[in-house]
């Protein structure tokens, strides 16, 4: 019997260092200029070649196995794209929490295209992944993308690739609880002015290309909607600062809390704090290529 060939990827989570909202399109979709960061905290995506379509699990998760879920999706899109014939088994072990401002379902079906395109020899070029990746969802491109940090415009899918100096250790704060990204976006209201829930410093950028200032403050524009409804957000942030860390921030739509620090010791001991109240929703982990 031969064997398929296969592969396994990981599936990094993201955080959103800015996400300032712009405009709301005819579509209903919301222009937006964000800044993201991958990290070292990753899902992994165990990918093999089969003769008999497409088929996903995921164990020990209840995320669906069919269409509805992205990776699905995506592997679709590949053999509609490609033309090529075949299939592929996937196992997705889930690590990054979903429903979280963490990108973890738009980071699997980056993976299932990137994945899929390396094992059948590279037919689609990274411009035709792209493509392929923004229908798929806002985050997705900036998974397909070969970087590891970028500023996006659009919907998420226009991006400029930079370098972006950061603290080195990152905790991340899921209270345990899903937020719908929906229902955030469309209580946004693009008329409300100020943030009072920013708790941050500046961060530099290396290059600035697309980018129109050299410097700016940690941001969110999404987190007025979602700390509004559940202030326990507003308090983890502040409890991330009191630990010693130089920034706080919602990521995405949330709920997911994540503060930035320049020691590995103060990030442990913040780490052991909020673990003992929200146990394996709390992360400690790295961005996946810091320039310190």
């Amino acid at each position: 019997m031969l064997i398929k060939p296969g592969i396994t990827l990981q599936a990094p989570a993201k955080i959103n260092l800015f996400l300032a909202i712009s405009g709301k399109r005819p579509d209903g979709y919301h222009e937006l200029e964000t800044q993201m960061l991958k990290l070292e905290l990753a899902d992994l995506l165990h990918l093999r070649l089969t003769d008999d379509g497409i088929t996903l699990a995921c164990p020990g998760s209840d995320l669906p196995v069919d269409k509805s879920n992205i990776a699905f999706r995506a592997a679709l899109a590949f053999y509609a794209a490609s033309g090529l014939a075949g299939g592929v088994d996937m196992v997705l072990e889930k690590r990054v929490p979903t429903a979280a401002g963490l990108g973890g379902g738009s980071s699997d079906g980056a993976a299932v295209l990137r994945g899929l395109n390396e094992l059948h020899g590279h037919p689609l070029s990274m411009d035709q992944l792209l493509a392929l990746a923004a229908p798929l969802g806002a985050d997705v491109p900036f998974f397909v993308a070969d970087c590891d940090s970028a500023w996006a415009t659009g919907i998420g899918e226009r991006l400029t690739c930079n370098k972006i100096k950061v603290p080195g250790w990152i905790v991340l704060v899921n209270p345990g609880f899903a937020v719908s990204t929906q229902w955030v976006y469309e209580n946004f209201t693009l008329t409300t002015k100020g943030n009072p829930y920013i708790l941050g410093r500046e961060l530099m950028l290396d290059d600035q290309v697309g980018v129109d200032k050299s410097k700016f403050t940690l941001y969110n524009d999404l987190e007025q909607v979602t700390v509004s409804r559940y202030p326990e957000l507003g308090h983890i942030k502040e409890e991330l600062i009191a630990h010693g860390a130089g920034a706080a921030l919602m990521s995405g739509s949330g709920p997911t809390v994540f503060g930035l620090f320049e020691t590995e010791k103060d990030a442990r001991v913040s780490f052991a704090s909020f673990a003992e109240r929200y146990g394996k929703n709390v992360f400690l982990t790295k961005p996946r290529s810091a320039v310190v």
